[in-house]
């Protein structure tokens, strides 16, 4: 269909009559993606196509293609360059499967909220189908599932370890992190003539190689950070085979996250093994150098987005719902929490737009239709490292530490939230602009060093409620999430209500907490649940811990090591213990009474179950304990039937 003319922009091409309309016979470039087409900024593989367009390339878009044969992967004919595959802005099997291993009601990413719209590992059967469909078109793949899972993972979903990513699709490239630079290099490089097996020294690539070159790099492998030789990680077999072996590739390629100083790294899997090049660099600041070698943080969001779904879908799209009216400050983070992966796809480095980009996206929001004056967000992955960075670009190089603020914050991190209390005062300054709240994770242990900015987050930039995560009060846990302690915590808290007050507003943080974590036993959950009761907190909403592929959390989940320091370290592993591990959590829901008991008499706590003052749960009544034997009994029967 051809693009209606009331939008601000031509769609990227979805049809061979949206290239007819443009003009087009043939395109340079076809992006697969497992999300619906959302043309906005917050989709990433939208992001990438309408980038390279910006820079000249004929693009177009296969969004939720019917992956069962090779037609619909023809759509837009053969590219000139090569298809770019990823499975959408999350991994297909996260989007799927919950932590309980049960299929989601919702699918944020399609039209109203549809499942089934994609694959199990979207990006290895979609580009099995790009290569069915067209033999000879290179294949580059990218996106958070290819690059969560480019070294032997471990995979929570089907509870073994999994190959590197490129073995399964059968891929010439792919692009780990986030994909800018080195996307616009295979572009250039590709267009210029050069051949996709070529290509093999891109930085944010990884590629196959064949026996004899592994064993040149076996031959020498790196020894020391300063000799920039390859690291060789333990092999795929390996890995399978022994457990310590597994901790030690987590340890190694977490390693050499940084650009400035990260190594080559190679992994065998048999005859055969994956060669990675050091990360790619971090975009510019801002505007940046303006010529067409760099890649700066401004030019990403002055492109042309129409900011709505595509006209061909007639239902909503919840994640897009959630995100229309927000603005993106930053990319990038270096808190180094265990559980998340940020660190490894987006990077420790913060790369922060100008104010002026800001506002002039603020300014194109206001044009939107359905804007009514309210920002849901400005933030990123947090929503206070605005323009936060290393005092020295030389010891940024340099350091190879995980994260720049546990066990402290880094005497050499600058943590002045100026430029973003200005940038929040000036959001709030635009006509048209009535309400701007911030709805990213706030990092508390860098807001109590600024009261400043927690008395204009307190008085302007707050809805009654601001989401927080401290995750855990046990000390150990928390050792092991790399997160501050819970006193960090409780001293935001205060400042938070003191601004509140000075504001004359009713508001209150909302704490986030997460259950069945690395290091967390039964007795740590007790611990977290008598904190909440006596603080008067009832979360609603608790993240059950699920294994993302390659987060040095997943390591410990799987190895039952901390590969930081190759010690021991316990873990929920069973269904039933992560239900009762989280039942603590939610004490306070007559529903989960029956297993919170259950989890109080497994932890020796007992004197928890009771109707005082402090008892979490109350004692089982007869009815209950009556439809409690009648349920073992039903599981005896089960078990024995299987």
């Amino acid at each position: 269909m051809a693009t209606p003319l009331r939008y601000a922009h031509p769609f990227l091409p979805v049809t061979r009559a949206d290239m007819k309309a443009r003009g087009w016979e043939q395109l340079d470039i076809i992006i697969v993606t497992g999300d619906a087409y959302v043309d906005h900024p917050a989709f990433g593989p939208v992001l990438i196509a309408r980038f390279l367009e910006g820079r000249g390339f004929k693009v177009g878009i296969i969004s939720q293609p019917d992956w069962h044969s090779a037609e619909p992967f023809k759509e837009l004919g053969k590219p000139r360059l090569f298809f770019g595959v990823a499975a959408g802005n999350l991994d297909s099997m996260l989007n799927r499967l919950t932590a309980q291993k049960k299929n989601r009601s919702e699918d944020q990413y399609s039209p109203g909220g549809r499942t089934n719209a994609r694959p199990d590992r979207a990006t290895i059967v979609y580009a099995q189908r790009c290569r069915e469909a067209y033999p000879d078109v290179p294949i580059v793949l990218g996106g958070i599932e290819a690059s969560l899972r480019r070294i032997a993972h471990y995979d929570y979903w089907s509870d073994k370890v999994r190959r590197a990513i490129l073995f399964d699709a059968k891929a010439d490239l792919l692009v780990f992190g986030m994909g800018e630079r080195p996307i616009w290099e295979i572009a250039d490089r590709l267009d210029r003539g050069e051949l996709i097996e070529d290509l093999r020294d891109v930085r944010g690539t990884a590629y196959l190689i064949n026996d004899e070159a592994m064993k040149v790099h076996e031959a020498d492998p790196a020894r020391r950070a300063a000799d920039q030789k390859t690291v060789v990680l333990p092999s795929y077999e390996e890995v399978v085979a022994d457990k310590e072996a597994f901790a030690r590739m987590s340890r190694d390629f977490q390693m050499e996250t940084n650009p400035g100083n990260g190594r080559p790294l190679a992994q065998r899997h048999g005859n055969r093994a994956v060669y990675f090049n050091p990360p790619a660099l971090p975009l510019e600041d801002g505007a940046g150098k303006g010529d067409s070698a760099s890649v700066a943080m401004d030019e990403l969001y002055d492109l042309k987005f129409n900011r709505v779904p595509h006209p061909m879908y007639r239902e909503q799209i919840p994640a897009y719902e959630t995100v229309k009216h927000s603005v993106v400050l930053m990319r990038g983070c270096f808190g180094g929490c265990t559980f998340c992966s940020i660190t490894e796809h987006e990077g420790r480095v913060i790369q922060s737009r100008s104010a002026e980009s800001v506002l002039r996206e603020v300014r194109a929001l206001r044009r939107m239709g359905d804007f009514r004056g309210t920002l849901t967000d400005l933030g990123g992955p947090t929503a206070n490292m605005y323009k936060l960075k290393c005092k020295s670009e030389d010891i940024e190089k340099r350091c190879r530490k995980l994260s720049c603020v546990h066990p402290g914050v880094c005497e050499n991190l600058d943590t002045d939230h100026g430029p973003l209390i200005d940038l929040m005062k000036q959001v709030r300054q635009e006509e048209g602009i009535k309400h701007v709240f911030i709805a990213s994770g706030v990092r508390y242990d860098l807001a109590e060093r600024s009261p400043e900015y927690v008395k204009e987050l307190a008085a302007h930039h707050v809805g009654g409620q601001l989401s927080v995560a401290p995750e855990h009060v046990s000390k150990r846990v928390l050792e092991k999430m790399k997160k501050p302690g819970i006193e960090s915590f409780e001293r935001f808290q205060t400042m938070f209500a003191c601004a509140s007050e000075e504001a004359g507003k009713e508001q209150y943080d909302i704490p986030y907490f997460i259950s069945g974590h690395p290091g967390s036993e039964l007795k740590d959950m007790v611990e977290l649940a008598l904190w909440l009761k006596q603080n008067g907190k009832r979360p609603r909403q608790v993240q059950d811990f699920i294994p993302t592929p390659m987060s040095v959390a997943t390591a410990m989940y799987y190895s039952g090591l901390d590969p930081l320091k190759m010690e021991p370290v316990y873990t929920a592993r069973g269904l039933r213990e992560k239900k009762l591990q989280k039942a603590l959590l939610l004490y306070w829901n007559p529903e989960q009474w029956p297993l919170a008991r259950e989890a109080l008499i497994q932890a020796g706590r007992e004197d928890l179950i009771g109707r005082g003052p402090h008892a979490l749960v109350p004692p089982e009544t007869g009815a209950e304990a009556s439809r409690r034997k009648q349920a073992e009994a039903r599981e005896r029967q089960e078990r024995r039937a299987r």
